[in-house]
């Protein structure tokens, strides 16, 4: 963009593009952490599970042998503190419980002691890195401190699938469908001690950091860093959960659909692309061979029903949208959905986004957004089905929460040729979304807070009651509240600035009067790089004819 020599340009985060990434993480980071605070302790589903697994897991128990049947918990030897974690699950399933009724985490119960676990025989690699700050810290502290690095790791996953999203040629339509695919939902997990994050944050940098490398196949020197983001993601994701695998065959074969094969064998003839296709690759036998050798399935608990195959089908197929609330927000041990308007809100923006990418999208963009929504109805049905009569319904709509997020970015790549006008028209639809998405998110962190602060009463609104709580999370509910609101607002500025760059602004001087004092001496303003020219609204053409 060019600036007038007797102007002052203002610096942005495009100027010093070392910023964007840092300035995401911190966003998203701060985000997650404070989930992390705001959900009391082991309130999250399965959490106590999945930490006292990480617990085992950086302590040397990588792969505890099951010698039981199905389902059965696996027994490690853990602190102390870990296995009494499950006094800490007193709230569950009771939305007018607020969470004092958790006893106090003895932080000097730290004798080794026998805990289980449902989750042992799953693949270690999130558990060594959300296990790491149980080794130096103990009681409360350290289960905080393995929901904050839970979250740093996803933050940091999330701010490379943003970053990735806004340096792809015409990258709105990217941009738009990543700050969509970013549910409460989301959020509220990467504060959590759960695997389940990962995979959903992973999907997204995988995706979008190879559709940059292929984007960019023509020019590979200018995406060294995402093509090594793309190594690591793919790893992760390949690692994470037992359906990981799935999840990255579909990224996978949706980039390659939207952008072609050519692209693809030019990164492999390149060094770093060839490598990092390896290492992805390597992480993805690795990833099959712990799932065998393992036999991660196994972990899975539930009762045995009388329901059969085809019955579980139908009934899974005819539940479809009954489990999208769970893309969305349902806290606690899925007792606390959140508000309908948060629901009717991502509801209309998932439905808008679709409906715009089916009805603008090529036939091969055609051909990457419909099979993976065939998938996102027909996979429920045909696992569920699968295990129904050894496991009963055991489906959770978070567990499909990556593939959803993978199609919301796959239907905004597919877009990224189509025009977004710059008028002011598109600038209020953009500030209203936002505000709206801002306001939806806050609200989704209060209801939470009010669940566990003075408990969901039936047929009472006790919102006031907040004013004295039965319980505090660190640092007061008030606290996390403000700073949530702050780092949603700040993160809304960003995003609508790169949806609608700010024009350059420049001081008075004696060569900008000249130039206003000389009539049809300006030469009209190119169109910002990467978007279409936008056509001049009714009041600027009024100021050029002044001029």
């Amino acid at each position: 963009m060019p600036s007038t020599p007797s102007g002052v340009r203002w610096t942005s985060v495009r100027s010093l593009p070392f910023l964007l990434p840092v300035s995401i993480f911190l966003i998203l980071g701060t985000l997650t952490s404070l989930w992390a605070l705001a959900s009391p302790l082991m309130t999250v589903p399965d959490e106590p599970a999945h930490a006292i697994k990480a617990a085992a897991v950086v302590r040397g128990q990588v792969q505890p042998q099951m010698a039981g049947p199905q389902g059965e918990p696996v027994t490690v030897w853990v602190p102390g503190y870990f296995a009494e974690l499950g006094a800490q699950t007193c709230t569950a399933f009771k939305p007018d419980l607020t969470a004092a009724c958790a006893p106090p985490i003895d932080p000097a119960n730290t004798a080794p002691a026998q805990a289980r676990t449902t989750a042992g025989n799953y693949n270690p690699l999130y558990y060594v890195l959300a296990g790491l700050p149980s080794r130096f810290l103990d009681g409360a502290p350290a289960l905080y401190g393995m929901r904050i690095i839970s979250g740093l790791v996803s933050a940091a996953f999330l701010a490379m699938a943003f970053v990735a999203a806004t340096r792809l040629r015409h990258s709105l339509w990217p941009v738009t469908a990543s700050t969509v695919a970013l549910t409460p939902m989301v959020l509220y997990l990467s504060g959590s001690i759960n695997p389940n994050s990962l995979e959903i944050v992973t999907t997204l940098a995988f995706f979008l950091n190879l559709c940059l490398v292929l984007d960019k196949a023509k020019s590979l020197s200018t995406v060294r860093a995402p093509m090594v983001a793309v190594g690591l993601s793919g790893v992760a994701l390949a690692n994470t959960r037992s359906l990981s695998l799935i999840w990255l065959a579909a990224a996978v074969f949706a980039a390659l659909v939207i952008f072609g094969w050519r692209p693809f064998v030019a990164v492999l003839r390149d060094k770093l692309g060839l490598a990092m296709t390896a290492l992805v690759a390597a992480g993805c036998a690795a990833g099959l061979g712990w799932l065998v050798m393992a036999d991660s399935l196994k972990s899975l608990g539930g009762t045995p029903s009388t329901t059969t195959p085809d019955q579980a089908f139908a009934h899974m197929l005819d539940a479809t949208f009954n489990y999208a609330n769970g893309y969305i927000g349902i806290m606690g041990w899925l007792d606390t959905p959140a508000p309908s308007g948060v629901q009717i809100f991502w509801h209309l923006t998932f439905g808008a986004l679709l409906l715009a990418a089916l009805s603008s999208a090529s036939v091969r963009s055609l051909a990457a957004i419909l099979p993976i929504a065939a998938a996102v109805v027909l996979l429920p049905p045909i696992l569920q089905s699968q295990v129904i009569e050894e496991l009963g319904y055991i489906w959770q709509g978070r567990y499909l929460l990556a593939l959803v997020v993978l199609l919301l970015v796959v239907c905004g790549v597919t877009q990224r040729d189509q025009s977004f006008r710059n008028s002011t028209r598109a600038r209020s639809l953009a500030l209203w979304l936002l505000s709206g998405a801002v306001v939806a998110h806050l609200y989704v962190f209060l209801y939470a807070l009010r669940r566990f602060t003075v408990g969901l009463m039936p047929l009472h609104t006790n919102w006031t009651e907040m004013a004295e709580p039965l319980w505090q999370p660190p640092l007061t509910w008030q606290g996390l509240s403000a700073l949530y609101l702050a780092m949603l607002l700040i993160g809304a500025v960003l995003i609508y600035r790169h949806l609608f760059p700010a024009r350059d602004i420049a001081l008075p001087g004696p060569a900008t009067a000249t130039a206003h004092s000389t009539a049809g001496a300006a030469e009209p303003a190119k169109a910002p790089t990467g978007r279409r020219a936008a056509s001049p609204s009714p009041a600027e053409n009024t100021m050029a004819q002044q001029r």
